[in-house]
């Protein structure tokens, strides 16, 4: 490999080398222009067919080679009554390996879709994935192969998961599923290897904002209504922090369904694959901006032009009342006891980076052996979140798996990814302790999502969450030490790892068994 040197905030940054980004797809290649993303209500024992495949979509005025889910993007909602199973025979047409991950479904092991339940499938092969809905709430589904590309080109979409008991949630006028995304396009190109990840130091950030696959996305609404979003963040790695100019925004749910108590927020943080689910009362006519609202800087994702028209029915009356949900408290009651247990295991968050070469203890070691000055490459962002890459912007684009290793690290044994070996009995709920090691080459957020199961987050820093929700992902930030109670409902093997794309495929990811 040839050595570059780059000069970044004064210091001298040696990189081995970059990822030579090619086309993920043959230049020529005939594709079908996207579609409308559909709604697909499907009832206990129903069977669905799904396709991934390239389609061509319009960015910015511009048309490029992407991937969808049966044409789309988003790919089709998939509606279900909580209780219901029900068969997706997936079909990889991609050209490229794939898996089907049903995210934060409490599925059977063998229908994880992931690389501890499922052979990796083949250009062509269709695997029937059965699949369980137990609790109320979003998900979602993706690829568990090459996230960091396939994702990115579009293949997302939510399973819509609709309570049994009919006032679970608030009366609304209307339900809204919305896709927090962006996309880096550079030189009117997507610009992706099909070789390895690049940008593994801090993610691939996009440069083009998208809600719901759009850059110019619009929601009409009546004044008067009440709009519920559900909420999901696909992107590789930025934050998002959702809110709407002008308008009070109701917290009532997140990943697994409803917090324990309603809340008003002026606006929600969501890492790579978190969901939230909010609503909002549009009482007055107008035009409001849904942005993405950094320390920094505010992004436009979208609008929602709301129309001076009379609705049918007004629930305006009962909005200002914040509810308390007591099928979610009676769920979390028998965790209670525990929750100020010692944990049970110890994660720390940490990467080596150049083969060992850069530490975090005394300065960065360059390859001639001489010391970089500093303890941390960037520092600890303000906030414990690094919304952007442009303070190291070369230096991510340079770096690569080979010169990057995040990892998970089991704190009493020293064993790190997959070479953790967890065992837990099902039923007993196990306390974890996360520490987000700031002292790391690069500190950074992680948001570390465990497969199969669902868990509660009950510290951050030591302070006791009040107010909790079933969650699968949590956002622990650089620095920041999280005390999660993980329920071991589900026995297999499964995965737990960063939904950061390019740190998953830097190796951030390990397996624990459910027996």
């Amino acid at each position: 490999m040839n050595n570059k040197q780059l000069y970044i905030g004064g210091a001298i940054v040696v990189v081995l080398a970059a990822i030579a980004t090619v086309a993920w797809i043959k230049p020529g290649q005939q594709t079908p222009s996207v579609t409308q993303s559909q709604i697909v209500e499907l009832k206990n024992g129903d069977t669905y067919d799904l396709v991934a495949s390239p389609i061509t979509k319009d960015i910015g005025g511009k048309t490029y080679t992407m991937l969808a889910y049966n044409g789309s993007i988003p790919g089709p909602l998939i509606k279900v009554a909580q209780g219901a199973e029900v068969t997706i025979n997936f079909t990889n047409d991609t050209g490229m390996k794939t898996l089907l991950h049903s995210h934060g479904v409490r599925m059977d092991n063998a229908f994880d879709g992931s690389q501890t339940s499922q052979d990796e499938m083949e250009p062509g092969e269709t695997f029937s994935y059965k699949l369980k809905f137990p609790d109320a709430g979003v998900y979602w589904y993706h690829p568990h192969v090459r996230e960091d590309l396939q994702q990115e080109l579009g293949l997302y979409g939510n399973y819509f998961v609709v309570p049994k008991s009919a006032d679970y949630w608030s009366p609304v006028n209307r339900e809204v599923v919305l896709f927090l995304d962006d996309i880096l396009i550079e030189n009117d190109r997507i610009n992706l290897s099909t070789k390895g990840a690049d940008r593994t130091l801090m993610g691939r950030f996009g440069n083009v904002m998208l809600l719901n696959g759009e850059d110019d996305y619009a929601l009409n609404a009546k004044r008067g209504e009440i709009v519920r979003m559900y909420i999901t963040n696909a992107s590789n790695v930025r934050p998002f922090n959702f809110a709407i100019k002008g308008m009070r925004i109701k917290l009532v749910g997140a990943d697994g369904g409803a917090y324990e108590k309603e809340n008003w927020v002026d606006s929600v943080v969501l890492g790579p694959s978190e969901r939230t689910i909010v609503e909002m009362l549009f009482d007055k006519s107008g035009t409001y901006t849904i942005v993405n609202q950094t320390p920094s800087k505010t992004y436009g994702l979208g609008k929602v032009v709301v129309f001076d028209e009379s609705i049918m029915q007004s629930y305006a009356a009962d909005f200002g009342t914040l509810r308390s949900h007591q099928e979610t408290i009676e769920s979390i009651d028998p965790l209670r006891s525990i929750f100020n247990k010692i944990p049970d295991k110890r994660l720390s968050l940490t990467v080596d980076m150049m083969g060992g070469m850069m530490t975090g203890a005394g300065g960065h070691m360059m390859p001639g052996g001489q010391m970089m000055g500093g303890t941390n490459m960037g520092g600890i962002p303000e906030g414990g979140i690094e919304w952007e890459d442009s303070d190291m912007q070369m230096m991510n684009q340079m770096s690569n798996t080979d010169m990057v290793d995040w990892n998970i690290v089991d704190q009493d044994t020293g064993k790190k990814n997959m070479d953790i070996d967890w065992a837990f009995k099902r039923g007993a709920p196990v306390k974890i302790r996360i520490f987000n090691d700031p002292k790391s080459p690069h500190p950074m957020q992680h948001p570390i999502h465990f497969h199969g199961q669902r868990f509660l987050v009950v510290t951050r820093d030591g302070i006791p969450q009040t107010n909790l929700v079933w969650k699968d992902t949590v956002l622990v930030k650089a620095g920041e030490t999280v005390d999660i109670v993980l329920d071991t409902s589900n026995p297999g093997i499964w995965m737990a790892h960063c939904h950061i794309a390019e740190h998953l495929e830097a190796g951030m990811m390990m397996k624990f068994e459910v027996k």
